[in-house]
């Protein structure tokens, strides 16, 4: 088996994946995509498995679109990846499969979005279409706030910035859930706390294991498979009256605060699933079997 992994740099979380592949004795070939040429007249398949783990979200896009045209199997796949780093196209495929998730409005002017502002009604969220780790994300509490924060919008340069994706804003308990979702199973969850009504742990959140058995596994599964499945994070939102709804799926996830919270060990899990996706691979050895030939 041909591995790779697609990488800009090496976290805690690469480090970590590296390792349990390294314990494993399974080769594998790091690609940096900072250093990556690709020639796009060239048909040869140069890997058979590439684990994406990119921050980038247009080079990881480009790349395993590229990659997948060569017939390499990609986690997550392009279509995955191109869904799930854009908050709107995951809103609709969310919708069309059923799964609950807040009310969102979308806008292309300043005066447009401050009517969907007030048509939901203050508090109100406002998102960047495409961004990670809760970065320009902010809740708008009253009239001069919007006003204040749409001509800002309208004079950056992006055309991303004149994208106006706006929520609900979902008075959650002072947390919010993290589930992981490796395939078909939901494997582990964590809450994530927080004074700020932004709860990231990149934020300062703080994390504590959640039961993911039940309604929180068996929302993110539904979640993760409208997206297209793989290797993923659903964070999830509690209303007042207890309805869980689906916040956004993510497809390159962290998780270094949530191996030892939950006793999940997830980069171990990952690469199960990674291993169990080469055709070639009769019966891939799984974490718990490599742990009872150690005992």
């Amino acid at each position: 088996m041909r591995l790779g992994l697609l990488c800009s740099r090496i976290r805690v979380e690469e480090k970590l994946l590296l390792a349990e592949l390294d314990r494993r004795g399974v080769a594998y070939e790091r690609i940096d995509d900072g250093e990556l040429v690709l020639d796009l007249q060239e048909r040869q398949r140069p890997f058979d498995v590439v684990l994406e783990r990119s921050i980038s979200f247009g080079r990881s896009l480009y790349t395993l679109q590229v990659l997948e045209a060569r017939g390499v199997r990609c986690i997550n796949r392009a279509g995955v990846v191109e869904t799930c780093g854009d908050k709107l196209r995951t809103t609709e495929a969310l919708l069309r499969a059923g799964v609950p998730s807040p009310r969102t409005l979308l806008a292309f002017t300043p005066d447009s979005a401050l009517r969907a502002i007030e048509q939901l009604g203050y508090p109100a969220v406002i998102k960047p279409v495409i961004g990670s780790w809760g970065r320009m994300v902010s809740r708008i509490n009253d009239r001069d706030a919007a006003e204040a924060l749409l001509e800002h919008l309208d004079v950056l340069g992006s055309w991303q910035q004149h994208v106006y994706y706006i929520q609900e804003f979902v008075d959650k308990p002072g947390r919010d859930i993290r589930a992981f979702v490796v395939g078909d199973e939901p494997i582990c969850a964590i809450y994530r706390t927080s004074a700020h009504w932004i709860t990231n742990t990149a934020r300062g959140g703080s994390a504590s294991n959640c039961p993911v058995e039940g309604p929180v596994g068996d929302l993110a599964l539904a979640a993760a498979r409208a997206v297209g499945g793989g290797v993923l994070a659903v964070d999830l939102l509690e209303t007042a009256d207890g309805q869980l709804l689906v916040n956004e799926v993510n497809h390159t996830m962290e998780f270094r605060n949530s191996i030892d919270t939950t006793g999940v060990n997830i980069p171990a899990r990952i690469v199960d699933y990674v291993l169990e996706q080469d055709p070639a691979h009769a019966g891939p050895v799984r974490s718990d079997e490599i742990e009872e030939a150690i005992r």
